[in-house]
């Protein structure tokens, strides 16, 4: 039994805003986890598509093999897609992830007939190989670090404490799944981690970057695929809120490489400014 700061849950979600893989250990990378967001699905335009607008990606799941992903539909009868880790092919594409534009790789043609039958929309599925940059905001990071398809940093932090204190006061309480993050710690009272500068997770150094802003995502219920009305949006809105941004979880940076593992001890070596959300 744990009664220090420990890392309780490793998650990783490696074709962006299709289903998570929870992990009970995972390799450190600076863009983030191994395999995190390393792969996106674009529409005709070449920009990213997320939950965001096909609320139905959710109900894909991802599963990892020895050296390919598998992807499931949850309700559709369809055959399982096998994702290779290296794409089949040299089509190179500069595709949109928010403001950035970023050079990424075609997987394949099959991966593209596939997605498109499930979401019945015209898409294709793109990797993005170690040789492509695409730096964190210079504004927020401590240094220079790159990131992959997240929407903005390599790693996204939350407490389960601070979990528990938003499900006590919704009606109907969700799952960490809501938010999609990287790392889960457990010990800490809700929201302590917003004040984290640098901290260790077992022999890992992180630092705090910034408050992760949350978006419509976080109504998608990751069960049905359905936006299941406006929470937990509304009530974080009520405690959670600064300059019109609503804010949960922590995105992390780090220099380091190595191993994190469920169950390692989680170090805070130096804290930031509290910061003040404005309540109703």
């Amino acid at each position: 039994m744990h009664t220090e700061l420990f890392l309780s849950q490793i998650l990783i979600y490696p074709v962006k805003s299709l289903g998570g893989i929870a992990l009970q250990k995972a390799t450190i990378e600076e863009r983030g986890l191994q395999h995190d967001r390393r792969w996106l699905v674009i529409d005709t335009h070449n920009r990213f598509l997320s939950q965001r607008e096909f609320s139905k990606m959710a109900l894909i799941e991802v599963a990892l093999g020895e050296n390919e992903l598998i992807l499931k539909h949850r309700t559709q009868p369809v055959a399982p897609l096998r994702v290779p880790f290296l794409p089949q092919t040299f089509d190179i594409l500069n595709v949109t992830v928010w403001n950035d534009t970023i050079e990424a790789v075609v997987v394949s043609d099959a991966c593209n007939a596939w997605l498109s039958t499930v979401l019945d929309a015209p898409v294709r599925l793109v990797y993005l190989p170690d040789t492509s940059p695409r730096p964190a905001d210079s504004n927020y990071a401590h240094f220079d670090t790159n990131v992959s398809f997240a929407d903005g940093f390599p790693y996204l932090l939350i407490s389960q404490a601070s979990l528990h204190d938003l499900n006590t006061r919704l009606s109907e309480p969700v799952e960490m799944l809501r938010f999609r993050p990287n790392l889960v710690v457990e010990g800490v009272l809700p929201y302590d981690e917003d004040q984290w500068f640098e901290f260790e997770i077992g022999q890992s150094t992180f630092y705090g970057v910034k408050p992760c802003a949350r978006c419509i995502m976080t109504t998608v219920n990751p069960e049905t695929g359905e936006i299941a009305g406006k929470e937990p949006l509304k009530t974080l809105a009520t405690y959670r809120k600064v300059n019109n941004k609503i804010f949960f979880g922590q995105n992390i940076i780090t220099r380091t490489t190595g191993t994190l593992q469920v169950g390692d001890s989680v170090r805070v070596m130096s804290r930031k400014q509290r910061q003040t959300f404005s309540l109703k």
